[in-house]
């Protein structure tokens, strides 16, 4: 059995991918790298094949048709013959030095009990143009080099997520955890760094800058323009996170610190929706966005008061044009501090 699989979504790809697939081929034959060429029109197939004939044992090329990222991913895991599990997208990368850590971490790992299901590195927002590259790092929030539980957290503060660029999950829980990203959709990262946690029970983070997340490019799916055009699937991804879990409910997510987490996970996402639909200036996206509201008050009233009510939510909702331009400003400051878009 392999130590890590690590799946590579491409579409398209054939511009960048060579790039990731170099970073990820130095960890050697304790990873099995799987590039699923989910329906490419352009030479994305060819160069799956081509490193796939050179590196027989560590390298699977999957051809499928079409099916968006979350139908990437998911088959990415149906062929995963790893004990862990890692997504990077095609024009991501990672740091050589701290992969060698990381699997060297999983060797130790993978013989110890209890066994761990979900391991944290950090991860750099690798921005065009940006001086200063800013580092999602946890540090704060958990025990270092150890394993530890949901109780052992620090309450992780607004603005630090787990996002998919930092986990590393055990293979098997994936598939016993029933999470099955929807297809033709944008923004599943969320749901894959957001279901799976009520089954985590052992964690183990790693104060390493592993992942190198890429943001520049126009037709980026996290470009602020390709965002809004494509609301409907934010607000997709933000009702079934919404559907997932009754963040209320103490006997779904029994831990407390665990739920604090995703409740602020499902209110950065919440707001991320709503901004959108502000800064789209159409009457029917600002209808979405009450709409999403609604929906979120007939699932879970209690979480629906909670999150209107906080500091983010209340900025979110503020009425009016004065309060949609104070929202506006708001956002802003949020991409200083975040890097996105």
């Amino acid at each position: 059995m392999k130590l890590l699989s690590i799946a590579i979504p491409c579409y398209n790809s054939e511009a960048y991918m060579r790039n990731c697939i170099h970073s990820l081929l130095v960890g050697g034959e304790e990873v099995e790298i799987i590039i699923v060429d989910d329906g490419s029109v352009d030479g994305t197939a060819a160069i799956a094949d081509e490193y796939a004939e050179k590196y027989p044992t560590i390298i699977k090329a999957i051809h499928q048709e079409n099916s968006g990222h979350g139908g990437a991913v998911n088959t990415g895991i149906c062929n995963a013959t790893g004990l862990y599990f890692k997504v990077v997208d095609s024009d991501d990368w990672v740091s050589i030095s701290a992969y060698k850590e990381i699997l060297k971490t999983l060797g130790e790992l993978a013989g110890a009990r209890p066994m761990v299901d979900m391991l944290i590195s950090n991860f750099v927002y690798e921005k065009e143009g940006a001086k200063h590259k800013k580092v999602m790092s946890y540090r704060s929030a958990f025990p270092k080099n150890k394993i530890f539980t949901w109780d052992d957290v620090k309450f992780l503060l607004k603005g630090q997520y787990i996002l998919m660029h930092s986990i590393i999950y055990r293979t098997k829980l994936l598939r016993e955890c029933g999470m099955e990203l929807p297809q033709h959709t944008f923004y599943v990262d969320n749901i894959f760094a957001y279901y799976p946690l009520p089954y985590v029970k052992y964690l183990y983070y790693l104060d390493e800058n592993f992942y190198r997340y890429y943001i520049g490019r126009e037709d980026q799916s996290v470009n602020e323009k390709v965002m809004i055009s494509r609301l409907d699937q934010q607000l997709k991804v933000n009702r079934l996170m919404i559907d997932a879990y009754k963040l209320s409910d103490n006997r779904q997510i029994p831990s407390r610190k665990l739920r604090h987490y995703m409740k602020n996970d499902l209110e950065i996402i919440m707001v991320v929706s709503s901004i959108l639909a502000i800064r789209s200036g159409t009457k029917e996206n600002l209808e979405k966005k009450y709409e999403l509201w609604r929906y979120l008050k007939k699932k879970d009233p209690r979480i629906y008061y909670e999150l209107k009510w906080g500091i983010l939510g209340r900025t979110m909702n503020l009425p009016g044009r004065s309060g949609r331009k104070i929202s506006e400003m708001a956002y802003k400051l949020a991409q200083r501090f975040i890097g996105f878009n």
